[in-house]
């Protein structure tokens, strides 16, 4: 059906007709869109089934990713493109008057995940395809994904993320695969045979119903899988429960990503999701196991499971209790198999993200589980004490349950063989200071990943110009081989390409400005400096850093007559966590500046700020290509690699960062002249947090910029209620300012100004951005997937 124009548009024709029963001229964009999504389901479908056969009956391992989030975007653009039919739609579209951009309007952003760590995942999937690797994802079908972000007088107000709300082209449901999660209950225990038996005892179930995505692999065969659980009562509800209260909360497992934790109801419904994730998978997993094997002795040869941060850590007592209650295997025998098959890749350097959970919650509501983990706990004390005897302080520090809480990442660490961090400053952290103790315990678990990022959507999709161009100069081996890019070094000096690469990104930049005045009715200079920082608002990224810069350059142009800068445009966006009182704040703030900045006259020739509500994959699509400056700002130590600043950096802008995260490895590769760093490295960060020695006050009184800017927040320059901000000047002042604000800020205007200074060069400006084009290449998922699966996964391509 796509072998030509004629046949495609044939088909499309029929099948519209046929599925609505109306005429072509009668039709919605969105009958256009569904009609195509399920031709071209349609059409991978003899390859899904004949990768899902390969992978049943080859005699190879397979990796299963779980994780909480997969933030895929748009299907319909990706899967044209992996599939080589997108000229062939395209071309016959136009031909009846659509266009196909409209139609893949019309499709909703997966709301599956909510920032790098599910983006990551998504990233993954696509490499995993496209490399002919046997690898699935395993997740939660969330109702709603996160929320639907809305500024309303500068705040940010949350909108449920109704992402289904017209159903999903793309997933199949698979009843017949449906399994039972026992939640609640009791646990009993006998001996048979001479060994101890469990019994999960009145357990209230709750039924996972698998809905099975593909996962189209660029110009290949396969197509993989992502499979989504969602939650359903069972057909034989509880006994002594209100039908209507079970079946709400049972709907809820699956309902919202990351519901609200704050109070226990919260953190017993986190806790339901995490190992309703865990088990459906496993359980699965397991089923399509033993019909060919049998027996489950040879499970970790034949299985990998990767744990994506300590969400679904569950998944090591899961599969202990699999091993001991079901195959009545032994302990010593389990616990192989089990931390043989399991890895855990660490997300974090912050204490308070690694998840905790208090006991009196798990144990009522995992009982087998939490008798498992308390075994496990003991075990492992039990190794520590022989290996470290007398050495109560390190034992304690390092048990999985201690001071009333069951500890994920402890766990995570015990029950996998391979715990990997996500940059190599961030792996260095976590080995030398965050898990010093489980390092220095077993070293030879701990190694390196660089996270990367699919260079096909976020380049050969998201900015098709230049990588045609791109195309023209070096070929196309780049976009199966994206280390290749490399070649594109011979023509930094190349007049022609230089002038080519600008027109691409000046167009880019036209169309972002023509997006960001239909959002908002401002008018932005495209030809001014697009300075973006877009990603998760947390204090730790440091958005507030960008703001009370801003804020200098506001009370500079008013006050000194001689003053001025480059135009340049400051965009934002970002969502805030909808507890996150102190995030939400800094929302407000940026909106409330950007009212100040863009309705003064004087300033706004120089400078306007953006704040792009509901940032989304589809949105930073637009961002990414039109960015000049990629705002990689975070304190040092605590961004674990980020992967917007691989995504600025591939389209040509240039970083302007931290020696954090990635960032210190983007370095490493273009040099530091084509990079703008700035402020405290981690080692000095982390030393301010162990001796002290720092106070945000010195600054605060010895740099009038800072001082003005700061008071600014309180004293009535804002035209809002009263102590609005007062929670964002008391971080940076009473509570001596936890991130280094304050103490990062003169050396952050100092690179700014090197931007700034460097930018007008524009022939210098437009060297700097192939050279980082050019080195990208090795920050692509690719390579990353290629990593895991030599070093830590052991699979090969089918």
């Amino acid at each position: 059906m796509f072998s030509s124009k004629e046949s495609f548009q044939k088909s499309f024709l029929k099948r519209l007709e046929m599925t609505y029963g109306k005429t072509f001229r009668e039709s919605t964009s969105r009958d256009q869109y569904n009609t195509l999504g399920n031709m071209v389901r349609e059409y991978i479908s003899t390859n899904w089934i004949e990768t899902n056969e390969k992978n049943r009956s080859a005699n190879n391992k397979q990796v299963y990713y779980f994780s909480i989030e997969f933030l895929l975007g748009k299907l319909m653009g990706q899967n044209l493109l992996n599939l080589g039919i997108r000229d062939v739609v395209e071309k016959g579209l136009e031909e009846l008057g659509i266009s196909l951009s409209d139609i893949e309007e019309s499709e909703s952003d997966a709301g599956l995940g909510n920032g790098g760590l599910g983006r990551l995942a998504a990233c993954f999937l696509d490499s995993l395809a496209s490399l002919d690797l046997p690898g699935h994802g395993c997740g939660i079908r969330y109702k709603h994904g996160l929320f639907d972000q809305k500024i309303a007088d500068g705040y940010q107000v949350e909108y449920p993320e109704q992402w289904l709300r017209h159903g999903n082209v793309w997933e199949v449901r698979k009843p017949d695969q449906a399994v039972d999660i026992a939640f609640w209950g009791s646990t009993e225990s006998r001996e048979v045979d001479g060994k101890l038996e469990f019994k999960h005892v009145s357990p209230e179930t709750v039924v996972a119903v698998p809905y099975d995505m593909p996962m189209i692999g660029y110009e290949t065969s396969t197509v993989n899988t992502l499979r989504l659980w969602s939650a359903e009562p069972a057909h034989h509800p509880p006994l002594n429960r209100d039908l209507l209260t079970y079946k709400r909360e049972t709907e809820a497992v699956s309902e919202f990503l990351y519901p609200d934790d704050t109070h226990d109801e919260g953190k017993i419904l986190r806790l339901k999701q995490q190992y309703f994730l865990v088990s459906a998978s496993l359980q699965s997993i397991i089923r399509s196991f033993r019909k060919k094997n049998g027996s489950l002795h040879n499970f970790h040869e034949m299985v990998a499971i990767h744990i994506n941060d300590t969400h679904p850590v569950l998944a090591i007592p899961e599969l202990m209790r699999i091993l001991l209650d079901e195959e009545r295997m032994e302990w010593e025998e389990a616990w192989e198999i089990t931390t043989k098959t399991i890895s855990y890749t660490n997300h974090t350097t912050l204490s308070e993200a690694l998840e905790k959970w208090p006991i009196y919650l798990f144990k009522p509501l995992l009982p087998r589980i939490y008798l498992i983990v308390e075994e496990i706990n003991e075990r492992y004390c039990k190794a520590l004490w022989e290996r470290y005897p007398g050495d109560w302080n390190r034992i304690e520090q390092m048990a999985i349950l201690a001071h009333g809480l069951v500890k994920m990442a402890h766990l995570a660490i015990a029950g996998s063989h391979s715990v990997n961090g996500v940059a190599k400053i961030h792996s260095d952290i976590l080995k030398m200071r965050e898990m010093k103790l489980f390092y220095e315990f077993e070293p030879e678990k701990f190694n390196n990943k660089t996270n990367g990022i699919a260079h096909r959507r976020w380049l050969l999709k998201a900015n098709p110009e230049l990588a045609s161009t791109i195309t023209e100069a070096i070929g196309e081996r780049w976009v199966k081989d994206p280390e290749y890019l490399i070649q594109l070094k011979r023509f930094i000096y190349d007049e022609g390409m230089k002038e080519k690469t600008a027109k691409i990104k000046q167009v880019r930049k036209e169309l972002l400005a023509q997006k960001i005045f239909e959002q908002s009715s401002m008018k932005v200079d495209p030809s001014s400096i697009f300075d973006v920082q877009v990603k998760r608002l947390h204090a730790y990224k440091r958005q507030l850093l960008n703001v009370l810069h801003i804020m200098y350059l506001y009370n500079r142009i008013r006050e000194d007559s001689n003053f001025s800068v480059y135009p340049r445009t400051f965009i934002f966006g970002a969502k805030a966590s909808p507890g996150y009182y102190y995030a939400k704040k800094v929302i407000k703030l940026i909106n409330s500046l950007a009212e100040k900045v863009n309705s003064d006259p004087k300033v706004s020739k120089m400078i306007k700020v953006v704040f792009m509500e509901n940032y989304r994959v589809s949105l930073a699509e637009s961002i990414f290509p039109a960015a000049d400056v990629s705002e990689q700002i975070s304190t040092a130590s605590k961004e674990a690699s980020g992967t917007g600043n691989m995504k600025f950096m591939m389209n040509g802008a240039l970083t302007l960062g931290t020696l954090d995260g990635a960032n210190v490895e983007i370095l490493e590769s273009v040099g530091p002249s084509n990079i703008f760093t700035f402020g405290l490295t981690a080692e000095q960060v982390l030393d301010y947090y162990e001796n002290g020695g720092y106070r945000s006050t010195e600054y605060y009184h010895h740099d009038v910029r800072i001082r003005q800017a700061a008071d600014q927040l309180i004293n009535g320059f804002f035209h809002e209620t009263e102590g609005e901000f007062e929670a964002i000047y008391d971080s940076l002042i009473a509570h001596n300012d936890q991130y280094f604000v304050l103490k990062d800020f003169s050396s952050y205007a100092e690179a700014q100004e090197r931007v700034e200074q460097t930018f007008i060069n524009r022939g210098e400006w437009q060297e700097k951005s192939l050279i980082n084009i050019a080195y990208s290449g090795s920050f692509s998922s690719d390579r990353t997937i290629k990593e895991y699966a030599d070093g830590i996964w052991r699979i090969k391509p089918i």
